[in-house]
Formats: structure tokens, sequence, C-alpha cells
């Protein structure tokens, strides 16, 4: 597909709606051609005198990209003071006072200079959007939330920033750059991704076989999974079809359950591949009213909460006696078809004496799918 024609789609797209439109190219590494695809779909719209700007674009030194950018109007970018160094940042509100009709926005998952206006760059461009501007941009897969404990465990390698699941469900459009690993390698190997330096590093790191092929697995499969999602909604949408509730997730918490943020991302990438709804529900009983509940259980708890809602989840908050009633209740009166639990730490004998949570879901909601999910060794051992 040309360039052209790609942008030709997009605008098709964006101008379906009165906010902003948002179209991502994802990749599965540095190096496959996420910004110069984008430089070159904005030069294609420019040519069909669309008002194009490039808010933040970086292009690593790379000459056959750099050599896109003469043509297109660059926002500056602001330069900010910390600790002695001079950083540089996308100019929110210069794009927004320039009110293009598209911004092209690179680095996606970056986090921006303390004090800055949002602390995230996938914020600044909701704020864009926002304003009815639309943004073309670009993220590499492993920095999405709700993959950040699969990337590091499958690929052994730490994952510093990410973006919630619900910035890609947003999307009105979704572009995998795929490319073989042995290409991607050459790539390298060419100088056309690093510095020479660099190179020897990266392929003892990040650049490995198994990292790479782990990584556009995941790429290919999440960027599939989001193009049948954007399919079924328009389907919906033009039939006039309610949203099916049948795939509806809940995902149970308690106050300060053992690595938590696994739980959420669990359910997050369950309720994606469900196409479905999803919900995070916090029984409140008496003991955890807000004058009795421990201050570190609390804090964990409102942390926790934030975390959900950045993933997409309508958090609830229920009170009751008997939380295990109280969830079976809310799932059922609101179209859940699974329900996710993390696994119990008690010892065995305890939580049948006890009638744990997770055992009176399974024997109590027959009619629902009870996930219990295995939070790792550490939990076991609690």
């Amino acid at each position: 597909m040309t360039a052209s024609r790609r942008a030709e789609d997009f605008l098709e797209l964006v101008q379906r709606t009165r906010r902003g439109g948002l179209k991502l190219y994802i990749g599965f590494a540095a190096g496959v051609g996420k910004t110069y695809r984008m430089l070159e779909e904005a030069r294609a719209l420019g040519k069909r005198g669309v008002d194009v700007v490039l808010g933040f674009v970086e292009t690593h030194g790379r000459a056959e990209t750099e050599a896109l950018i003469p043509g297109i109007d660059v926002v500056p970018r602001r330069n900010v003071e910390y600790r002695g160094v001079t950083i540089e940042e996308m100019d929110v509100d210069a794009i927004l006072a320039r009110k293009p009709e598209v911004c092209v926005v690179d680095e996606i998952p970056h986090t921006n200079v303390p004090g800055s206006k949002n602390k995230k760059r996938y914020q600044d461009v909701l704020e864009i959007l926002a304003a009815g501007i639309n943004v073309i941009g670009a993220l590499n897969i492993q920095h999405l939330e709700s993959l950040k404990n699969v990337v590091e465990e499958a690929a052994g390698v730490a994952i510093r920033e990410t973006v919630p699941d619900s910035f890609l469900k947003a999307a009105v459009q979704v572009v995998n750059l795929d490319l073989a690993v042995e290409d991607l390698l050459e790539r390298l190997k060419a100088g056309k991704i690093y510095a020479p330096e660099k190179v020897t590093w990266a392929l003892e790191h990040f650049f490995k076989d198994d990292n790479l092929m782990t990584l556009r697995e995941l790429a290919l499969r999440e960027v599939a999974e989001s193009v049948e999602r954007q399919s079924e909604t328009r389907a919906r949408t033009s039939s006039g079809e309610p949203r099916a509730a049948h795939g509806r997730v809940m995902v149970c918490m308690s106050s300060y359950p053992p690595r938590a943020e696994l739980l959420l991302r669990k359910g997050s990438r369950m309720a994606g591949r469900l196409s479905g709804d999803w919900f995070v529900v916090y029984v409140e009983t008496p003991q955890e009213a807000p004058d009795r509940i421990d201050s570190e259980a609390q804090r964990h708890l409102l942390g926790n909460i934030a975390f959900a809602r950045e993933l997409g989840a309508e958090v609830v908050r229920l009170q009751a006696r008997d939380p295990a009633a109280a969830l079976i209740d809310f799932a059922r009166s609101h179209g859940v078809g699974h329900i996710v639990i993390g696994r119990s730490h008690q010892p065995w004998w305890r939580q049948v004496l006890a009638r744990s949570v997770p055992l009176r879901l399974l024997r109590e909601a027959s009619d629902l799918d009870v996930h219990i999910v295995s939070l790792g060794a550490e939990e076991e051992r609690a």
C-alpha cells in the first residue's frame, strides 16, 4: 500500500468524528521503520493540501529518515532546564496554538521532564486529540502496559516506560510495521539503527534472536486483535447492535493484594482478547471502612485503583459483609461472563475452613467462568 493510499484511508476515518483521530504505527523494536513511515505519510498528506506539522520526531541520526523532514512544518521543541541539563520536550501549547489538521508525534511512551504540563507524552497526545487535532504516532509493542510483565519474563528486559491499553484502543487505525528478524539484524549491523559504537552492545542485550522473535509475535498478535476489535465495533455501530455483554470481565481486587499490578494486567489482556468491557471490583467490608483500614493498605488500594483506570477498567467499590456474595451479585447483574481473581496465599486447609473467596466463587458461581490467577512464587511464599 502506498503512502498516499494510507494517508487517504486515515483522513476518511478521522473525518467521521469531531475529536481528533489517532493513528498508531506499532513496531517490535527500534529500526523497523516507524518514524520513516510516519514522515512518508506526512509528506503524502501535505501534497494533498493537508496542514501537517511535526510535533516531535526523533531520527536518531538516520540519514534516510532525516531526508524526509525538509518541506514539513516543524513545531519547535521547548527547552527545559533540569538538574543543570537542557532537555528538549514537545511543546504542546505551541501545537494547540498552531492548530494543524494533523500532528506527527514520535516516541509516545516517553516520560516528560518533571514539572511538565503532563507526566507522560501519551497524555500530551490525548490533550492534542481533545482539541480536535489528528495525531499520527508510534510506539513499540513492549511499551504497552498490559504486556510489561510478559515481555520482562519472556525477553528478560526491563520495561521502564509504558502506555495504558486504553490509549491503543482509542486509535482509529493501527498499523503493524513487520520486518523479518534477520533483516532487522542486518540493518543494525550495517549501522542503520544505531551508531557503530553501540551495535555490539545492542546485539549482546536487547537485539538477541529470541528476544526479537518474542516481541515480533506479540506485535503481530496485538495488532491483529486490535484490528478485530475495531472491525467488530464498526459492525455494531453500523447495525445499531448494542455491545455484547457476555465478553465482560470482572477482576476481583482486595485491599492489599500481592502483585496487584500483574492481576490487573492479566484482566486487561483478557478483556482485550474478548473485545469486551471490564470492571475492577473492590468489596469494602466493615473492617475495611475508611476510618478503620490500615494506612498502608489504603495507600496500595488507591494506587491500584488509579492503575486500573489507566488500563481502561471501570472501577467499582461495593460495601458488603460478604465479599463473595457481593461479587457474584454484581457479576450477574452487569452481564459479566468471566471473573478473574488472584490465588489465595493461605494454606489450603485454612481456605477450606474459612471458605475463602476464590473457593466460594468456584462453588457458587457455576454459571460464570472463574479464572484463578497464579501470581508467582512470591505470593505462594507469603
